[in-house]
C-alpha cells in the first residue's frame, strides 16, 4: 500500500514538472509574440481603404499611421519601392538621426572611445491610386514591428462635385448673357466697363470652381498616405584619435638653444644693419667733435 502511495505521489510530481515545463516553453513565448506582431499588422488594413464598384460616392481617402521598425533606413526603401510599383509617388521624405548622448573615454593616450546613443526616425509623405490604397497599407503593415496608432478617413465629396459643376453652368449663362449686354450697350463707356466687370467676376468664379473640381478630382484618384518611422534607440562606439595638447609639439632643449643662438644672431645683424644705416649722422658728430677740439678748446 505505501509503494502505491509513493507511486502516485512520484507521478502527480512528474505530471506538475510536465504542464510547468510546457507553460514556461520558448517556443510558445515566441508563438505569441508573432501573434502579436501579426495582429498589429493586420490592424493597420481598414475597410474605409476599399472601394466599391460601381458607386456613385466619390470619396477623398486619407490615412495616417504611426509605428515603430527594425530599421528604418530599410523600411523607407521597402514602402518607396512599394510606392512606385502600384503607381504612387513619394512628395515628402525626411530622414534624420537625433543624437540623444554622446560620451568620449579615453583609453589610451592617443586613442579615445566615442560612444553615441541616437534614435532614427522618417516621416513620408506618398501618394498613391485610390484603388491600390488598401494594397499598398497592407505591404507598409509588414514593416511595423509595434503600432502607434492609424488614422484612416474617407471623406464623400459627391455633393461638393456637383455643387461645383452646377454653380459652374450658371456662371457659364451668366457669362453669355453678360457678353451679349456688352454687344448691345453700344457706345455707353460707363454700362460697357460695369458689364466687363461683372464678366470677369463670372469669369473668374467659374475658373475657381473648374479648378476646384480638378483638385478634388486629384485627391479622389489618388490618397494621401502619411507615415511616422520610428526605432529603437542605437548605441555606436567608435575608436577616435585624441587630440594631443600643444605642449606635445614642443621642440627639445637642444633644438630650442639652437633657434635661441640664430634669433640673437639675426638680432644682432639687424642691430648692425640699423648702425650703418645712421652713417651721416655719425660722420657729422665725428666732424663736430674733431673741429671742437682743434679749435674751440683752444
Amino acid at each position: 500500500m505505501k509503494t502505491i502511495a509513493n507511486l502516485g505521489l512520484t507521478s502527480l510530481v512528474l505530471i506538475i514538472l510536465f504542464f510547468s515545463c510546457k507553460k514556461f516553453d520558448p517556443a510558445t513565448s515566441e508563438n505569441i509574440t508573432d501573434q502579436q506582431t501579426a495582429t498589429d499588422s493586420t490592424a493597420v488594413s481598414s475597410s474605409a481603404a476599399v472601394e466599391k464598384k460601381d458607386g456613385k460616392q466619390k470619396f477623398i481617402r486619407t490615412a495616417d499611421i504611426k509605428f515603430k521598425v527594425k530599421n528604418v533606413v530599410k523600411s523607407t526603401y521597402a514602402i518607396e519601392n512599394a510606392t512606385q510599383k502600384f503607381g504612387g509617388f513619394v512628395t515628402y521624405t525626411n530622414l534624420q538621426s537625433t543624437i540623444r548622448d554622446q560620451v568620449k573615454t579615453k583609453i589610451s593616450p592617443d586613442s579615445t572611445l566615442e560612444t553615441t546613443k541616437y534614435t532614427v526616425q522618417n516621416d513620408i509623405t506618398i501618394r498613391v491610386p485610390n484603388t491600390q490604397l488598401d494594397t499598398v497599407i497592407k505591404i507598409i503593415a509588414k514593416q511595423i514591428d509595434f503600432l502607434d496608432f492609424r488614422l484612416i478617413k474617407a471623406d464623400d465629396v459627391s455633393l461638393k462635385l456637383l455643387s461645383n459643376q452646377l454653380s459652374q453652368k450658371r456662371n457659364t449663362v451668366t457669362q453669355k448673357r453678360v457678353e451679349k449686354a456688352i454687344d448691345a450697350k453700344g457706345k455707353k463707356i460707363n454700362d460697357v466697363m460695369e458689364a466687363e466687370n461683372a464678366l470677369a467676376n463670372q469669369k473668374e468664379a467659374n475658373d475657381n470652381n473648374i479648378i476646384e473640381n480638378l483638385s478634388l478630382e486629384d485627391q479622389i484618384n489618388f490618397s494621401t498616405i502619411t507615415l511616422q518611422l520610428y526605432q529603437n534607440e542605437t548605441i555606436k562606439q567608435e575608436i577616435i584619435a585624441s587630440e594631443k595638447d600643444s605642449d606635445a609639439y614642443k621642440p627639445n632643449l637642444g633644438i630650442q638653444i639652437i633657434d635661441s643662438l640664430k634669433n640673437g644672431w639675426y638680432i644682432l645683424e639687424t642691430i648692425f644693419v640699423f648702425l650703418i644705416n645712421l652713417w651721416p649722422f655719425l660722420l657729422i658728430g665725428f666732424g663736430g667733435f674733431f673741429l671742437y677740439k682743434k679749435y674751440f678748446k683752444k
